[in-house]
């Protein structure tokens, strides 16, 4: 098992190192740092001497070492655009798009997974093919039409909730949260609906097409056929061997979320690492968007990194594999 775990880990390494070369490449080869930081009246001799400070002169190897050592030690330099540096930057948006996340995907698992198990277990009735059918319109409205439809039925038509920012907020040393104040819920509702519903119909159709195949194995005829209740089959047998699919896609949910935030932080102005992306892409601030990258790249291995240990947990038939490795 350690094997196969070092064997990930050293995989994710990897990864992440053609993620900072692909950063790397971005941040050296679309436009042109200097003229973005300097005005048109700027001379020439003064953009070299910038240039010459922020290190661009240097051979490009010798730029990409740097580049790594800012981003393993966390020091992401300064945003072109703010001249702040960009750690504090992110630092200061994070927990806005966490918590968004993290809401998201609790909708997504809290309705998903019981309305997959129920469309799968009564799939004859008519609740059941409504629900089919809501949900497919669910994946296929882009998450933005969504969103402004939430915005004008519940923010403009009744006026419940708020529609864009995040409200009041409460400080816990660095990390800003929502979860404190009624104001900061009441302005997390439609952007976490408008993100968790696309996850959620993919959770809903994901664990009904899962149980629906475990119900028709043996394994469960024969416990059928011993006089073991049904509802433990259905509950006990059936769902437990359902769900170890479920939790990798629950992981890659949760990446989804976070790297994809972006629309819906758009349409409500949450001010989230998602919209501090865009206005990077606005402003040309190559330095913010290389960093960008590569979180949300890191988020992505470790989310994996952590599913396939679970796998080894939760499945003996992965264990045996890998301890046979």
């Amino acid at each position: 098992m350690f094997t196969y775990i070092a064997r990930r880990l050293v995989q994710s390494v990897f990864v992440m190192l053609a993620v900072s070369l692909i950063a790397f490449a971005l941040f050296r080869y679309v436009g042109d740092p200097v003229a973005v930081m300097v005005g048109q009246e700027t001379s020439i001799e003064d953009q070299e001497r910038l240039r010459e400070q922020l290190g661009l002169n240097d051979a490009v190897i010798t730029q990409y070492v740097r580049f790594l050592g800012q981003m393993v030690t966390g020091d992401f330099g300064f945003s072109y655009r703010t001249r702040a540096p960009i750690a504090e930057m992110i630092l200061e948006r994070m927990p806005a798009t966490l918590e968004l996340g993290f809401v998201a995907l609790f909708i997504s698992l809290a309705v998903g997974i019981p309305a997959g198990i129920y469309t799968a277990l009564r799939s004859d009735g008519v609740l059941a093919n409504a629900i089919l059918v809501v949900t497919l319109i669910g994946v296929s409205v882009p998450t933005f039409v969504i969103g402004i439809f939430l915005i004008y039925f519940f923010g403009v038509q009744l006026g419940w909730l708020p529609t864009f920012g995040r409200g009041d907020t409460v400080d816990i040393g660095w990390w800003t949260t929502n979860f404190l104040t009624i104001d900061g819920w009441r302005s997390l509702i439609l952007p976490a609906l408008t993100l968790g519903i696309y996850q959620l119909t993919l959770t809903m159709r994901l664990v009904r097409s899962e149980m629906q195949d475990v119900m028709h194995t043996d394994f469960i005829k024969f416990a059928i056929a011993r006089g073991i209740n049904y509802r433990s089959v259905r509950y006990r047998h059936a769902l437990k061997n359902s769900m170890i699919p479920v939790i990798t896609i629950i992981g890659l949910q949760f990446g989804g979320i976070i790297a994809f935030s972006i629309v819906t932080e758009s349409v409500f102005q949450w001010p989230g690492m998602g919209l501090l992306f865009l206005d990077s892409i606005r402003y040309v601030d190559i330095p913010v968007m290389s960093v960008y990258l590569v979180i949300i790249a890191l988020v992505f291995v470790v989310i994996n990194l952590i599913v396939d240990i679970l796998y080894l947990l939760i499945d003996p038939r992965v264990r045996l594999k890998a301890e046979a490795a």
